[in-house]
């Protein structure tokens, strides 16, 4: 590894005193020339007492929320590569580690830890994590028409242009969804290595919520549809409201042409109005698509010039 690149290993905690020593341990031991940093979020026990114990960096987020916590982290640190790992030792140091060759090496702005492909779906026993990540891997590879084998790994390495431009909308737990759609609509580099992943030891307990969070991930991931993808997104619904459109319309159509008279105005009135609505909704996804590649625009520009300036 390039001992001149300045790696940032951050980790964002809340409640993690059963493990974060050992995490912290483990990188500092592998890597003793990266800064290690604990971002704490609020936690109710020994977490930064512990973290700072074995040598970590300890900033506090009292923000709650991984996104907050995510949003100081790239404001806060000044790094070379950033090293995003979870505080409950359910990723191998030495793995993790890994990602950054491709940043150091200029082949990848964002590498993705990816868990999927290697051993979580064996040692995570918690099945609605499973189908709740298979289910919004093809949510997001189907929307942005991507290839990416874990969409919400805690795991991942991240070069500086992307860092410091990474626009941090997200507050919670969706982080890791809006951080890989942001990557791959704004054509960053990407690429993706399989990480060993295990269940939390004894004692340590998990904060998630496979039904709430779950919700949240799909309420997130809708709203990204929108906003990254508006024509796709509106064109989607304007057919879907003219199909029921036309559907209506069939019934007093097939009366005039038997009867020669509508009695049926109700109908013909909810089916001209879907049909207004469709073609309103249709207008909108297109005015939306010309102001997000408008936006673009600006953003490649803004990019550029953050990139001269970092590099």
């Amino acid at each position: 590894m390039n001992a001149m690149a300045r790696i940032a290993v951050l980790i964002p905690c809340y409640n993690e005193e059963t493990t974060i020593e050992k995490v912290v341990s483990d990188y500092r031991g592998l890597a003793p020339e990266a800064e290690v940093y604990v971002f704490d979020n609020n936690s109710t026990d020994r977490t930064a007492q512990i973290a700072r114990s074995a040598g970590a960096i300890v900033i506090d987020e009292y923000r709650q929320g991984k996104g907050n916590v995510v949003r100081s982290m790239f404001r806060t640190i000044d790094a070379d590569v950033y090293l995003m790992v979870d505080g409950d030792d359910t990723y191998d140091a030495a793995d993790t580690l890994a990602l950054t060759q491709d940043v150091i090496e200029g082949r990848a702005d964002m590498v993705i830890g990816d868990r999927l492909s290697s051993t979580y779906f064996a040692q995570n026993k918690r099945r609605g994590h499973n189908s709740g990540n298979r289910m919004v891997r093809w949510l997001i590879n189907t929307i942005l028409g991507s290839d990416i084998q874990d969409v919400m790994t805690g795991a991942r390495a991240l070069s500086k242009p992307f860092a410091k431009t990474y626009p941090t909308l997200e507050t919670g737990f969706g982080i890791e969804t809006e951080m890989t759609m942001h990557a791959v609509d704004k054509n960053f580099l990407i690429t993706q290595h399989n990480v060993n992943y295990r269940n939390r030891p004894e004692g340590s307990v998990s904060k998630l919520d496979t039904m709430g969070d779950g919700f949240r991930v799909i309420k997130t991931i809708l709203a990204l549809f929108k906003d990254y993808r508006p024509l796709k997104f509106f064109s989607l619904i304007s057919v879907l409201l003219l199909i029921a459109s036309i559907g209506l319309f069939l019934l007093p159509f097939s009366e005039y042409l038997q009867t020669g008279y509508v009695t049926r105005f109700p109908t013909l009135i909810v089916a001209t109005s879907l049909s207004i609505i469709a073609l309103l909704s249709g207008a909108c996804g297109i005015i939306l698509d010309s102001i997000r590649k408008q936006t673009r625009i600006l953003y490649e520009i803004e990019l550029t010039r953050v990139h001269e300036t970092l590099i």
